[in-house]
C-alpha cells in the first residue's frame, strides 16, 4: 500500500515519518523557543519543564534540543520515564552513564550516579544534562528524590541540570508540597500548543519537500480538514495526511481533498 501511494505521487520516501534526522526537523517558532529555554536551563544548571498534549511534538523538541548540544562538551542522559520506582529510574541513569549495577540500595545507586557526574564534570571537563521524557508518569516520591540527586555541595555546584517533559499533569505533580524543593529550581517552562492553520500548511509542505515533492498535494479543504481533525497536533496530522494520500492514490486523484482526509480519519483515533 505504501509503495503504491508513494509511486503514484512521486514520493521518494515516506513523507510523514516520525524519526526524522535532526537536520530535517522543521524549526517552528515554538521549537526555537523550547531550544532557547533548554539552552538557558542547562547553562545555569537548573530545572526546565516542557509540557504539551500527546502528539504535540514534545519528544521531537527534546530530541532537537539535545541534538544541538555539542557531544565534545555535553553528555546528554536521555530517559523515557515509567511508573516504576526511584530505583528503576536510577538504574536507567546508570545505564546511560555506561554503568551496569543491579543493587537494590538507593544509597549505593545514588552514590554511583553522583560519583560518575562529578568525575565527568571535574576530571573530564564535560557538562552533563539529565533529560526525562514522559515525566508526568513519574511517581510523586520520585520528584523529591530527583532534587536530592541533582543537588551538589548544597546546590552550589550546578553539575546536573534537569529537563522534564510530559503532559499537563506534570505541572500538577510539581505543585505538590513534596515536590516543592525540585519545583523551586525550575527557571523555565514551555507549553507546546497545536499548530495554527498557516503553521500546518508549512508543516505539510516541508514534509512533502523532504520526500521530493515541491508542491502541495493537499487542496484547501484537505488542509482545513487535517488541521481541524488533528487539532494542530503533529502526530495525528501525520496519520491523517498519510492516510489521505493513500485514499487519494486509491482513487487515482492527483490532489487530496477533504473527503480523502475523512476516509483517513475513520482509521485513526
Amino acid at each position: 500500500m505504501k509503495a503504491t501511494y508513494r509511486t503514484f505521487f512521486g514520493l521518494q520516501k515516506e513523507p510523514f515519518g516520525s524519526d526524522l534526522p535532526l537536520e530535517d526537523i522543521l524549526l517552528t517558532t515554538e521549537l526555537a523557543e523550547v531550544n532557547q529555554r533548554v539552552d538557558y536551563t542547562l547553562r545555569i544548571g537548573a530545572v526546565g519543564v516542557l509540557t504539551g498534549e500527546i502528539g504535540s511534538g514534545k519528544s521531537t523538541a527534546l530530541r532537537y534540543a539535545a541534538g544541538k548540544l555539542h557531544p565534545a562538551e555535553y553528555l546528554s542522559l536521555y530517559l523515557t520515564a515509567t511508573t516504576g520506582s526511584i530505583l528503576e529510574l536510577y538504574r536507567q541513569i546508570l545505564t546511560e552513564l555506561g554503568i551496569e549495577k543491579t543493587s537494590a540500595s538507593k544509597a549505593i545507586l545514588t552514590g554511583l550516579i553522583r560519583q560518575a557526574v562529578v568525575e565527568l564534570v571535574e576530571a573530564k571537563k564535560m557538562k552533563v544534562a539529565l533529560v526525562i521524557d514522559e515525566a508526568s508518569l513519574l511517581r510523586l516520591e520520585v520528584f523529591a528524590e530527583l532534587h536530592t540527586l541533582c543537588q551538589f555541595d548544597k546546590d552550589s555546584k550546578p553539575y546536573l541540570p534537569l529537563i522534564l517533559a510530559g503532559q499537563a499533569s506534570l505541572i500538577d505533580k510539581l505543585s505538590y508540597r513534596s515536590s516543592a524543593p525540585l519545583a523551586s529550581r525550575v527557571v523555565c517552562r514551555a507549553h507546546l500548543q497545536g499548530l495554527d492553520k498557516d503553521g500546518m500548511q508549512q508543516y505539510l509542505l516541508h514534509h512533502l519537500k523532504l520526500a521530493g515533492v515541491k508542491k502541495s498535494l493537499f487542496d484547501e479543504t484537505a488542509l482545513t480538514a487535517i488541521h481541524q481533525g488533528s487539532g494542530g497536533l503533529l502526530r495525528k496530522a501525520n496519520h491523517l495526511a498519510r492516510g489521505a494520500l493513500i485514499a487519494a492514490a486509491a482513487e487515482k486523484c492527483q490532489t487530496v481533498g477533504a473527503e480523502h482526509v475523512r476516509i483517513a480519519a475513520t482509521e485513526v483515533f
